[in-house]
């Protein structure tokens, strides 16, 4: 086989073209194979469910939620353990196999259908792979011998490489990452009791056109679009679900400096995690910290009442390796974000929900009510205080609602000239030195523009004095990546407000950081919403074609970076 492994969902795809040796986040070509097959027999599943629903039957929820775990997997950085994948497609067949009994026409319905066989010789070939497949996963993973061959047989059927047109692949990728980035936020709303059995049904049926040969480029132009809209609904399902479980996020100081006590360090995105640590550590006279994605969660009412919650540890998620050392305690990692650990703290490190990484502890659970975080407790006991790496306080809290009741001071600094512009600079961190254009371009901003920002993203510029504009922050902080919807919805406002028409007639600029699939499902939303103009750095995605980049900036004015001096002056012109 030519390649080993083929990726390039992310943005540090090595040469930005695609990984094929090793993955540069750390993924084997064993687990890229794993994960390619678990996208593929999601899809499978995914067109059994479609077929139910179109019966009029109903889909029960813990198959949703399947899907759902399955697609955030697989996003960029998540999850490193082969054996979690062993037991999720094993259990995708399984309740494939137990559906399609229920549909009562498995013979109309096979699976290689999917591969698209053009005669009957290859198709009877390509059902002998399947049920090898199933063989293969019906035992222990010790036991699935002949797996790796299988893989390294078919794998070029069932990734991305399979699509050999180039700008089809290009678009069926976009569309995937896209339902991956989607797939977060439904499974955090999941999480917190919230569901929407209409965007779990677009995914589905999203996921199984994905496999149709007869979609031109055209239909998946407008199915991307399409992505993007029903993005918007879970973002705002999500919003619903922080927003209605802990309050509206509000201004909040976080202090980034240390306590004295044993300290468990909290990363990822999962705020129903973060709850259930906090409640199980009352009274243990262990401290929590968040760290990186999570460091919204202190703008939340509901986490104020928790004394022990003691402020934030470190920065962006790729500094993690220096950063989870010098803290000293365990770290529980939520979801996504996790970068291969060193052995100084890899016994320390425990992963929960979408993460995981081979040899560290898995903690088990729905996420509901039922997971036990003791064991972590019990360490955090016997280690010593977090090693104190900086000190100080940062603001944020600006997210929609809270924004709104600075409408009136915002207006008026717009109207009155004090603010000229408004700078989106959200989405994500990475370790490229590139993304050092970001810190110097928010230094280099004229003094009379504001930035919005969401996202990990925020941790280039969030700890500098950039000052404010007659008291509102020159940073305007509105959270998580999963928090984007806030900013659409401040656009949104502005719009209404100033009487406009049309969007992109705001004095808003969107300069965004890319790194993985949510900012894929938020750029796809922003482009539904009409937002034009996009630039989107420090490279652009890999998995853009000649072809399909053109369509996008010729059609949404979707642009790259240069320089800041240059960038700037193109922004405020």
């Amino acid at each position: 086989m030519e390649n080993k492994m083929f990726c390039y969902q992310c943005q540090e795809t090595a040469g930005c073209t695609g990984c094929t040796k090793f993955g540069v986040c750390g993924k084997s070509p064993e687990l890229a194979r794993l994960q390619d097959l678990l996208i593929y027999t999601t899809k499978g599943l995914s067109e059994v469910t479609t077929r139910l629903r179109e019966e009029g039957k109903t889909v029960d929820t813990s198959v949703n939620h399947l899907i759902t775990i399955n697609l955030f997997t697989t996003i960029t950085n998540a999850n490193f353990d082969d054996a979690i994948f062993y037991a999720r497609i094993k259990e995708t067949l399984a309740t494939k196999e137990t559906l399609l009994a229920e549909l009562n026409n498995k013979e109309n319905l096979s699976e290689a259908a999917l591969w698209n066989a053009t005669t009957e010789a290859e198709m009877d070939q390509k059902v002998s792979f399947l049920e090898r497949i199933k063989n293969s996963f019906s035992k222990n993973k010790e036991e699935a011998v002949d797996i790796n061959k299988i893989l390294d047989e078919k794998a070029p059927s069932v990734g991305v490489l399979a699509t050999k047109d180039e700008d089809i692949r290009s678009l069926r990728e976009l569309i995937t990452y896209g339902i991956k980035g989607m797939s977060a936020y439904m499974k955090h709303a999941n999480a917190l009791g919230y569901q929407n059995e209409e965007i779990d049904a677009f995914m589905q049926s999203t996921l199984t056109k994905l496999m149709n040969d007869n979609l031109s480029a055209d239909d998946l132009v407008a199915l991307a679009l399409e992505t993007g809209k029903v993005g918007v609904d879970a973002m705002a399902l999500l919003d619903s679900a922080n927003t209605g479980t802990y309050g509206h996020p509000e201004i909040t100081k976080v202090n980034i400096g240390v306590r004295n006590n044993p300290g468990i360090l909290i990363s990822g995105h999962d705020l129903k995690d973060l709850e259930l640590l906090l409640k199980q550590t009352e009274g243990t006279g262990v401290d929590v910290y968040t760290h990186s994605e999570m460091l919204p969660a202190h703008y939340y009412p509901a986490f104020k009442k928790y004394s022990h919650f003691a402020g934030n540890y470190g920065n962006a998620w790729w500094k993690q390796k220096e950063e989870f050392e010098s803290f000293n305690g365990p770290i529980l990692m939520t979801t996504n974000c996790i970068v291969p650990p060193k052995a100084s703290y890899k016994d320390r490190l425990f992963t929960t929900g979408a993460a995981g990484f081979a040899g560290c502890k898995h903690i088990a659970g729905n996420s509901e009510s039922d997971k036990d975080f003791s064991e972590i407790i019990e360490l955090a006991k016997t280690c010593q205080p977090p090693t104190e790496i900086e000190t100080g306080e940062i603001v944020g809290g600006f997210a929609h609602n809270q924004v709104f009741a600075l409408a009136d001071a915002v207006v008026d600094a717009v109207k009155s000239g004090a603010i000229k512009k408004f700078f989106v600079m959200a989405g994500c961190d990475g370790r490229a030195k590139s993304r050092n254009y970001y810190t110097e371009f928010a230094q280099a901003l004229p003094k009379d523009t504001v930035i919005l920002t969401a996202g990990c993203a925020k941790y280039k510029y969030n700890k500098l004095n950039l000052g404010d504009i007659g008291g509102i922050p020159r940073v305007l902080d509105a959270g998580q990546c999963n928090d984007s919807y806030s900013l659409a919805l401040i656009a949104l406002k502005l719009k209404e407000v100033f009487e406009l028409e049309d969007i992109n007639d705001l004095p808003i600029a969107f300069n965004i950081a890319w790194y993985e699939q949510k900012a894929v499902i938020v750029l796809l939303s922003l482009l539904y919403l009409g937002v034009k103009n996009i630039h989107l750095g420090p490279t652009l995605p890999a998995f853009l074609s000649p072809n399909v980049a053109k369509v996008l900036v010729e059609n949404f004015g979707i642009g790259g970076i240069t320089n800041v001096e240059d960038d700037i002056k193109m922004f405020m012109e």
